[in-house]
């Protein structure tokens, strides 16, 4: 059995971050995903899948994603249910999310940091040999 979802969209809303009475932090927020089209179909459909993110990963979350932003989400689906605020039974998917990656570009209009940009260049270090 494997349960292992990928999913690239944006974000329908800034990130939720809460703490659990644990204290472990918690990020709620979803991102809207176009659906692949028929040829010949007309209008886009749109997913909005709802992802939950936990502990370090959720403190990220709340703190580099935004409302609009593009993002990869790798993690798996959960099927819960919970009682509404009328007393109703209700079922709910969302994909609890394992690994997240910022897509598009940084704000200001800059590329995306890459690793040979984050990395000192040979001539800044120091080579013992």
């Amino acid at each position: 059995m494997y349960n292992k979802v990928f999913l690239i969209g944006n974000l329908t809303r800034d990130p939720e971050l809460r703490y659990t009475t644990a204290g472990i932090p918690v990020a709620h927020f979803a991102i809207a995903v176009n659906r692949i089209q028929k040829k010949g179909a007309e209008g886009n459909e749109v997913d909005f899948i709802n992802i939950v993110a936990w502990r370090r990963l959720a403190e990220i979350c709340g703190e580099y994603l935004k409302k609009g932003r593009p993002v990869a989400i790798e993690g798996r689906l959960q099927i819960r249910s919970y009682v509404d605020k009328n007393g109703e039974q209700r079922t709910m998917a969302e994909v609890t999310a394992d690994n997240m990656q910022m897509l598009g570009k940084r704000e200001g209009g800059a590329a995306p940091e890459t690793v040979a940009e984050a990395a000192p260049s040979i001539a800044e270090e120091e080579v013992p040999f």
